[in-house]
């Protein structure tokens, strides 16, 4: 049984063990793997474990023994699960293994937005406290969530998560999303419709899908409807904001500041407009990576290899 890693560099960039697929059978492991390299690559492989490398009809029909694709991740939209089917190959996913490493994240994000730690940080090492005759200093005001609203827009797992996690730092928490499980309602949590919390919230935070309807959802009429103190989180997808939008309310104090883990093209091309904003903080698509959840993803795709070699495939999408 051969199994080629296409693009593991990122899941595993050397502080995880590829040992547990090994035993499964002869695997060959790329960092990652360019459009024009992977049909040699997986050659005569009857596995192939993917993150973001495209698989389609070309790839599909240059490679007959293809018969598996693990993902690592759990959006499969670089797959045509179509061609797939049309070639007898199984696909599955990772559905679950981040809510914890997610909500924590975007914790973080709030938290730098309010608190400007590393803005200090630096300025220290550069010797900016040093040249002060106070025993402190600040370079911008910083804030304190108790008290506030945060409005989550998606209150599935990642959005409840880190729902409890502003619920006790003190915070109130605006939930939206299509489906509502009112049992999650209490004192410090409730509904409420978008107009509602775009206008009430302090801190909004992205962590619904991407979808037609939610594509660009923040633009220049939603960012009109917030708090010209609100801030703005996403964690989720780069395409649920309009980026020429958001940068202009940054920069125009529609808004008074964001933090972002993901653009709408990744890497970023240099003329996006994020990367000039003001009081906008960009990391780079790293709210998921913590050791814990990429060993999670890694066991998760071992164990669909198995359970498909052993013919019962498990995590299947696009049936």
């Amino acid at each position: 049984m051969k199994i080629v890693i296409l693009d593991g560099g990122v899941l595993n960039p050397g502080d995880l063990s590829w040992d547990a697929l090994s035993q499964l059978g002869e695997i060959s492991v790329y960092d990652n793997s360019a459009p024009e390299e992977v049909v040699k690559r997986i050659g005569d492989a009857e596995i192939a474990i993917i993150n973001k490398v495209v698989l389609g009809e070309k790839e599909f029909s240059q490679c007959p023994n293809l018969k598996f694709i693990g993902v690592t991740a759990t959006g499969y939209n670089v797959i045509d699960l179509a061609a797939a089917k049309n070639h007898g190959v199984t696909v599955s996913n990772v559905p679950t293994y981040g809510t914890s490493t997610v909500a924590q994240f975007t914790t973080a994000l709030m938290l730098e937005l309010c608190n400007q730690v590393g803005l200090h940080n630096n300025d220290v090492h550069a010797g900016g406290w040093g040249k002060k005759p106070d025993f402190c200093y600040w370079l911008k005001p910083m804030l304190e969530v108790t008290g506030k609203n945060v409005g989550i827009i998606g209150y599935g797992r990642i959005g409840q998560a880190f729902g409890a996690v502003a619920q006790a730092l003190g915070m109130n928490v605006l939930a939206y999303d299509e489906y509502q499980n009112t049992a999650l309602e209490n004192d410090r949590v409730r509904y409420v419709d978008l107009d509602t919390l775009y206008a009430e919230a302090d801190v909004i935070s992205l962590h619904c899908l991407l979808t037609p309807k939610t594509q660009g959802m923040i633009n220049a009429e939603s960012l009109r409807k917030m708090k010209k103190s609100a801030l703005l989180l996403n964690a989720s997808r780069g395409d649920l904001v309009n980026e020429a939008d958001l940068a202009d309310a940054l920069n125009n104090g529609v808004i008074a500041g964001a933090a972002v883990d993901v653009l709408s093209k990744e890497p970023p091309v240099p003329e996006n407009p994020m990367l000039t904003a003001k009081n906008c903080i960009i990391t780079p698509h790293i709210a998921w990576a913590s050791v814990e959840a990429r060993g999670r993803i890694l066991a998760t795709t071992v164990d669909n290899v198995k359970a498909f070699l052993a013919g019962q495939p498990q995590n299947h999408v696009g049936d």
